[in-house]
């Protein structure tokens, strides 16, 4: 029996195994001691939210049980490395949070929930991104500074963003339609705008606005203080620039996630909440809507 040589057999070793990751720069500038994993080649920080206590269905949970924040190094293709992770957040620190991943050069790829009837409210911020080792650490350790400024600053997580909307709402729509260039559905003094954009489904159906391939926001309250909600509609190329552009204009991002299963061209759709007078949040709407290749 003929046997194989040495070179033969490490020809059959996956290639992300001889992969190699200089572990002590990730640890120096993110601040959280590793694990490797050599079968990998992953090296992956973590970090336990032990300092907030969190029940799920009445039952404190340990962070062993999905409470741990963690950002997970691998060999890059076009730079020195990839990073994956998951941070958890409390409400009140998602947009912080998101902010300084963003300014440190980190993409921010999806927000939800993990559980049901939680308290507090736990999130999820998965990020990732492509560069020098150090800078990547560098930007998740910025994220979970982030996170520990608002707790330092606030022991006791928010429950709300802010003081309540007036009872009874007017807004006034033509300045809106205008500068968003759209025509208002109109109902007790609110004002929705919806743009749509179009999908092929497996099936081979094409779908568009009204079966929710769309982007769009209602306002409420007033002029001079109204919120607006809402649901960007974007291509994966879009996500990160739509992303950066709401959060420098105050816009709080709720949720980033899919919609459907399957769909070409493929879409992420991600909720906001803002805050402000209604002709400060249409512009900084309007400011996103021009990026995107269609409305």
């Amino acid at each position: 029996m003929k046997i194989p040589s040495f070179l033969a057999l490490l020809a059959l070793v996956p290639s992300f195994a001889l992969a190699e990751i200089d572990t002590a720069k990730i640890e120096a500038a993110s601040g959280l001691k590793g694990t490797l994993n050599e079968a990998e080649g992953v090296f992956k920080v973590s970090a336990p939210r032990t300092d907030v206590k969190v029940s799920v269905d009445g039952w404190q949970m340990p962070p062993f049980m999905g409470l741990t924040s963690w950002a997970a190094f691998t060999e890059g293709k076009k730079a020195p490395v990839m990073v994956m992770g998951d941070l958890v957040l409390l409400q009140d620190e998602v947009n912080p949070v998101m902010s300084a991943a963003l300014d440190a050069g980190l993409d921010v790829t999806a927000l939800h929930n993990h559980f049901f009837y939680d308290e507090p409210r736990v999130y999820f911020m998965h990020i990732g991104g492509e560069g020098e080792t150090a800078k990547l650490a560098a930007g998740v350790k910025a994220a979970l500074d982030a996170q520990k400024a608002v707790r330092v600053a606030s022991p006791e997580p928010a429950k709300t963003f802010g003081k309540p909307l007036a009872v009874a709402s007017s807004i006034t729509a033509a300045p809106l339609e205008t500068m968003l260039g759209g025509k208002a559905e109109a109902k007790d003094g609110m004002a929705e705008f919806t743009f749509g954009r179009t999908a092929k489904m497996p099936c081979g159906c094409t779908v568009g606005k009204t079966m929710g391939v769309n982007t769009w926001a209602a306002f409420a309250g007033t002029d001079e203080d109204a919120l607006v909600d809402g649901d960007f509609c974007v291509l994966p190329g879009e996500l990160q620039g739509v992303l950066k552009s709401l959060r420098k204009s105050g816009m709080n991002i709720v949720a980033i996630h899919h919609h459907m299963a399957m769909e070409e061209p493929r879409y992420i759709f991600l909720h906001y909440w803002g805050r402000g007078s209604a002709a400060r949040l249409a512009h900084a709407l309007h400011g996103v809507l021009t990026t995107l290749e269609t409305k």
